[in-house]
């Protein structure tokens, strides 16, 4: 999807027009990937625009920072006050969030402790991640043949941008295809994840998910679904899950910031279940999709309002008001 400029992005404390927030060519980043970032989801509600489980992930930003031996020169309460203004700033009434942290220009070379840690954050309109039709007709998949990264290799628990060279393989050879999106195995030849998306699927009235021992991010969404699930009483266990047990799932859908819960039809060109969402995925949807909306009640106080005093949020600091 196209980029349309919005007003403001803030970068390092500042607010900057969209075509000032640049940055070096000799930016650390560019060369070795030494990057962090967030995807995060601000939805329309009757009160105004609300930020999908905002202080979770800025935590998980904090913690892939740790990770990646990036100081983050804000605290987690920090961001998240700017994520709201941001969002108030530049008019949204729904968007896409991108937090960016990432290693400056200073030094080349593959250690980057010389290089300053830089913190962008910014905002765009973004629809729904695999096509407006696939919440509810669902996408087609196939198993790639590239695989999950081992775990003694890239810490796959941090969302660390030179690991989704990995994601741009799975996806371009998934597209190149002519499907959807790709599903990774681990290097046991078990099932991770997506190229940006959880897996679950669906076997008996039971949902299963791979554990995190299986080289995937600690999902934002994954999170809230096994919330909900346990919530509505459909049991979730989190275990290994075989190629095979794909092609025999009664349902199968995906979850991400992006991707939102998305209903896979079929795998490897094999229909999944009757090859349409199946019912407890469209259960698990109402319930979320009602929540972001504020039309349901937000019994799991996912989401925090834009318009609401920023100082609620603890903001420790003033920032440039430019």
């Amino acid at each position: 999807m196209p980029f349309v400029k919005t007003p403001y992005i803030w970068h390092n404390g500042k607010w900057v027009g969209w075509d000032e927030a640049t940055v070096h060519v000799t930016a650390h980043a560019l060369h070795y990937g030494s990057s962090v970032f967030e995807g995060v989801r601000a939805y329309a509600t009757p009160g105004g625009p609300a930020v999908l489980c905002l202080p979770e992930h800025m935590q998980r930003m904090a913690n892939s920072c740790k990770i990646a031996r990036m100081p983050l020169p804000y605290s987690p309460q920090e961001l998240q006050a700017v994520v709201l203004e941001l969002v108030e700033r530049n008019g949204h009434e729904s968007c896409y969030i991108r937090p960016l942290a990432f290693r400056g220009s200073e030094a080349l070379g593959v250690n980057p402790r010389k290089c300053p840690v830089e913190v962008v954050i910014l905002t765009m309109e973004w629809g729904r991640y695999l096509g407006s039709e696939a919440i509810e007709n669902g996408v087609d998949v196939m198993v790639s043949s590239w695989r999950r990264m081992a775990p003694d290799t890239l810490p796959a628990f941090a969302k660390i941008g030179g690991q989704y060279v990995n994601s741009q393989f799975v996806v371009m050879e998934a597209v190149d295809n002519g499907f959807s999106e790709g599903i990774v195995l681990d290097v046991q030849g078990y099932v991770s994840e997506g190229s940006g998306e959880n897996i679950f699927i669906v076997m008996d009235g039971v949902i299963y998910t791979p554990p995190l021992a299986n080289s995937i991010l600690g999902g934002i969404t994954r999170r809230c679904v096994m919330q909900m699930a346990a919530d509505m009483g459909i049991e979730v266990k989190e275990q290994l899950i075989s190629r095979e047990m794909l092609y025999v799932a009664d349902e199968m859908f995906m979850t991400g910031t992006a991707a939102e819960i998305t209903p896979v039809r079929s795998v490897d060109r094999t229909p999944v279940g009757e090859g349409t969402r199946g019912p407890i995925t469209q259960r698990l949807q109402e319930r979320f999709f009602g929540i972001t909306s504020g039309q349901l009640p937000d019994t799991f106080r996912w989401m925090t309002p834009v318009r609401v005093p920023h100082a609620s949020v603890g903001v420790a600091r003033s920032f440039d008001g430019r």
